[in-house]
């Protein structure tokens, strides 16, 4: 075994934290400039700058529960993430994941934390007797887009494919509608994701790396805005989409590539941004090229063909993904992102997404980066998690030079960053990052109201 000489592994922590205060600077800018634009101009349409929410310290019946959860991962995480048996790891990082997301959701009370979080103006909710004929409904989609259109759709609707509300659509003909299903299902759907990054991060770098990101993927700030938002729903089908797609580059089944396109293509449908996951299956691809080079053919047949399942049956029922697209990116500067500053939003995003991966992960990007050059050996495990979450990031930096998420993209960006978390198996000291953490979640959902 090669062991890191003290000096060396005391050089590393130090530069893990200069990135994270570089960070906490790049947050407190945000917060700053935020507010003297707001206040001046009136042009940023949030709160609390850079976060779509309002300063209001409380608690709440989720209050001891959140903290106690936090207290037992990060005592007992790290060492019941190496000692589980493989498949009990899963069911323990997903039943984890539910319970922090969960009880952070209730610090806000049942009601304002869950049952009401997807019923707003802006929301699903609002349109569900508008699909009493769905086939309809699809064809005329496009039609009620643009604010100016009669029965415009509310902004989220508007926003995303059809597939977005029909998920809430459906749930509520099986007997689950309501504000409280439509919650818990983002939620407990949403907690999977850590479960399908903890598969591909085994099947494309090893078990004993995935075993370190466990505690990371599961304590995650980013779980104040996966309680109650539909994007952490989006998250999940993304990331079960790459986790499929691993598997079948690196298994002995390489029919698992016709569920990657099969849900690739689902997450399509459901948000437009989400297109940019093929960064992140194209990083797969590279990290399993030799399986790849093996059934080139069938795998490509398989993807494709899995692939093209739900854009048919959209297409077949009247909906027009790209006109619907184009529509949209009108719609978008006709609200708010028409007014919403670019030069402002487009660095303010990124203290955002400090916001929602925490000091953990930014430490843990920075060695990702350590890792990756200058020159990657992609044989070496922690190199290949660093090349994946590299993608990830590359593809969440892409989103943010288009224009199109001008703010709230703690809870637009969620997909891309539950695979940020996973570079916290780079780092030393598990249990004092995982503090932070926990720490930053709980202050967060606790000193402010959030709007997702």
């Amino acid at each position: 075994m090669i062991r890191t000489k003290p000096s060396a592994r005391t050089g590393g922590s130090r530069r893990d934290l200069y990135a994270v205060a570089a960070a906490a600077l790049l947050v407190v800018a945000a917060a700053l400039i935020g507010r003297h634009i707001e206040h001046t101009r009136h042009t940023l349409h949030v709160g609390w700058p850079p976060l779509y929410a309002n300063w209001l310290p409380h608690v709440g019946p989720g209050t001891p529960a959140a903290l106690a959860v936090g207290a037992a991962t990060v005592a007992y995480g790290p060492p019941l993430a190496a000692a589980l048996r493989w498949r009990t790891l899963l069911a323990a990082s997903w039943a984890t994941a539910t319970a922090w997301i969960l009880c952070l959701a209730l610090i806000d009370g049942w009601q304002r934390g869950i049952a009401v979080r997807l019923t707003t103006k802006y929301e699903y909710l609002q349109v569900i007797d508008r699909f009493h004929d769905i086939p309809a409904t699809l064809r005329d989609y496009t039609r009620h887009i643009l604010i100016d259109s009669p029965d415009h759709w509310p902004a989220h609707t508007a926003g995303h494919p059809p597939a977005a509300p029909l998920t809430f659509v459906l749930l509520d003909r099986i007997g689950l509608g309501g504000g409280g299903w439509a919650g818990l299902w983002c939620i407990a759907i949403g907690a999977t994701a850590s479960v399908a990054v903890l598969v591909t991060v085994r099947a494309l770098a090893s078990q004993e790396v995935a075993r370190q990101a466990a505690p990371f993927l599961v304590l995650a700030p980013a779980a104040v805005w996966m309680g109650a938002s539909a994007d952490a729903y989006f998250a999940a089908v993304a990331a079960w989409a790459v986790a499929l797609l691993a598997l079948a580059v690196t298994g002995r089944r390489v029919v698992w590539a016709a569920g990657a396109g099969l849900l690739f293509g689902l997450a399509c449908y459901l948000s437009y941004g989400l297109t940019l996951f093929a960064v992140v299956g194209a990083a797969v691809l590279l990290l399993g090229r030799r399986r790849v080079r093996q059934r080139p053919v069938a795998l490509a047949l398989l993807l494709l063909a899995g692939l093209a399942v739900v854009p048919t049956l959209f297409t077949l029922a009247g909906f027009n993904w790209w006109e619907a697209y184009r529509l949209l990116t009108t719609r978008y500067y006709q609200g708010a992102g028409g007014i919403r500053p670019y030069g402002y939003w487009v660095w303010a995003n990124l203290a955002c997404t400090v916001l929602i991966v925490g000091p953990a992960t930014v430490a843990g990007l920075r060695r990702a980066g350590a890792h990756l050059l200058p020159r990657p050996q992609l044989s070496a495990p922690r190199t290949r998690l660093a090349l994946l979450v590299a993608s990830a990031l590359a593809a969440l930096l892409l989103a943010d030079l288009s224009g199109m998420s001008k703010a709230e993209t703690e809870r637009i960006w969620l997909p891309f960053a539950v695979w940020l978390l996973a570079s916290g198996a780079l780092l030393p000291r598990p249990r004092a990052w995982l503090t932070a953490q926990a720490v930053l979640a709980l202050a967060l959902n606790h000193l402010l109201l959030t709007g997702w």
